[in-house]
């Protein structure tokens, strides 16, 4: 039998990062996506706040010394990868950032899944909205700005909805999902 203070102190480490994962994670994936959508850019302050909720998350939650080592190795690899292919034009620089900043949370043991499925989200996002440019816009839509920029042939694709949507689904089936969940 757990004693109170035991049962406190086992609830108030799951809480935060039970926080980290189950509130903050979503909601910072679900708020880059939207300005991306919205905007066309994805603020350092989201892929910022995801490192400080990465950071309290490996220190508060049931990662040891080495997986937090491979974390931040996820981490720098995707960074250093999508930092070559913004040089090269090919991604926004929110994108780059806000992929290396969710690696960093998926660690090596979700990165292929997430890269996979971003890879189709994107796709299939890219394809709808070049799709879509192709007739014009219901009169309703066209009112709204973001739609009108959206629509246009010069505006990029807001890849981090794809990248958002990616990370959401991939999280719950990684191993610092399960073990910070199960306390």
């Amino acid at each position: 039998m757990v004693s109170a203070d035991g049962a406190s102190a086992q609830m108030a480490g799951l809480d935060l990062a039970g926080f980290g994962l189950l509130v903050l994670f979503p909601f910072l994936m679900a708020y880059a996506a939207a300005s991306d959508l919205l905007t066309m850019l994805i603020p350092n302050r989201i892929s910022l706040a995801l490192v400080a909720g990465f950071a309290l998350l490996a220190v508060t939650g049931p990662m040891g010394w080495t997986e937090i080592g491979t974390h931040l190795g996820a981490g720098a690899l995707v960074l250093i990868v999508t930092f070559t292919l913004f040089a090269c034009g090919v991604i926004g620089g929110g994108d780059a950032k806000l992929a290396a900043a969710t690696a960093l949370w998926l660690g090596f043991d979700g990165l292929g899944d997430y890269l996979l499925v971003a890879s189709i989200l994107g796709g299939a996002l890219t394809l709808a909205i070049l799709f879509a440019r192709t007739h014009p816009l219901p009169q309703r839509v066209a009112r709204m700005p973001f739609a009108l920029h959206l629509h246009d042939a010069k505006t990029g694709i807001p890849y981090g909805i794809a990248l958002a949507a990616a990370a959401l689904l991939v999280l719950p089936e990684t191993e610092v999902w399960t073990r910070a969940l199960a306390g």
